[in-house]
């Protein structure tokens, strides 16, 4: 798994919400990636935000754990035993 997909989580903190919206934003272009959820709450002077990321990468996988299916934006590639 990419050093990319290891953590989902991100935080951000501004004073003002505007700030806030603008930092996000900023690192979504940056990142080239999407924030899938986020909770916003204002602690004290800052409007502070915990969000999730989009992952970049999915496992398909068989019940057990012990298959997975190598998949590209054309379609399955393999299925490897793990």
């Amino acid at each position: 798994m990419s050093e990319m997909n290891k953590n989902n989580l991100v935080y951000f903190e501004n004073p003002s919400m505007r700030g806030l919206y603008e930092c996000m934003e900023e690192w979504q272009v940056v990142n080239k990636r999407r924030l899938l959820s986020v909770s916003v709450q204002q602690d004290r002077d800052n409007f502070c935000c915990i969000a999730l990321t989009n992952p970049t990468e999915v496992v398909i996988t068989s019940a057990d754990g012990h298959h997975h299916a190598q998949v590209s934006r054309f379609g399955m590639l393999a299925v490897d035993a793990q």
